[in-house]
């Protein structure tokens, strides 16, 4: 994250930059075949030496056993991408129209978008407790409340139902989810180093990967 200054408003605008691109169509699924439309792409390009054959494989025709069988028995190969194996791959659910099988999609896509959703896995606390993960008060800091400053208070129920409900404010597992931002707005796009400038913050630590789609609510 940073800070822009603008000179119209006179206001300082927090801001997160993020590398958005150059992405790569390696998939586009169809109704027919797989029985919803989405569109799938790759993410920074992985060496040959660290990718798996399968990993090979899915950007690139392979020659094996299996594929010459295949093309000897007059069986169409299935088309490839051709670029370098992608450390990250994700679909998009939607209409495939204008997207082709190896195309590079870069950060121009968002250049008229105006507001964008941003989706993430937000930064993990381990286990934490009610007062960190729930924004509890805590108990009251005064004469006769010995050692249980930071407890969340009493959580059972009297003789009936005399157990707890499920889905009670407890101590447990704080972050590391998926966590979606919506109505980013866009400030600025950088065609040329593949950035993308958007107000104020996004899920997940520096150098994690996210989603950005444009936003569909108002």
């Amino acid at each position: 994250m940073t800070q822009l200054y603008d000179a119209e408003s006179s206001e300082v605008i927090p801001v997160t930059v993020i590398q958005a691109g150059p992405c790569h169509v390696l998939q586009l699924r169809s109704v027919a075949k797989d029985g919803y439309e989405a569109v799938q792409l790759g993410y920074l390009d992985k060496p040959r030496r660290l990718a798996s054959r399968s990993e090979r494989g899915h950007v690139a025709k392979l020659d094996s056993k299996r594929a010459r069988k295949r093309a000897a028995a007059g069986i169409e190969a299935v088309p490839k991408s051709g670029c370098e194996p992608q450390r990250v791959i994700r679909e998009f659910r939607g209409s495939t129209e204008g997207s082709s099988l190896g195309d590079t999609i870069g950060v121009d896509t968002f250049a008229e978008v105006q507001t964008v959703d941003v989706v993430g896995t937000s930064r993990g606390r381990g286990f934490s407790g009610a007062m960190k993960r729930h924004n509890f008060a805590g108990q009251r800091a005064s004469h006769g409340v010995k050692k249980c400053h930071r407890h969340l208070g009493g959580t059972g129920c009297s003789a009936s139902p005399s157990r707890l409900f499920k889905g009670n404010k407890m101590p447990g597992r704080y972050g590391g989810a998926r966590a979606t931002v919506r109505n980013l707005q866009v400030v600025s796009v950088d065609v040329e180093q593949n950035l993308l400038i958007l107000r104020g913050a996004v899920p997940g630590p520096n150098g994690g990967y996210l989603l950005i789609r444009q936003s569909n609510k108002l």
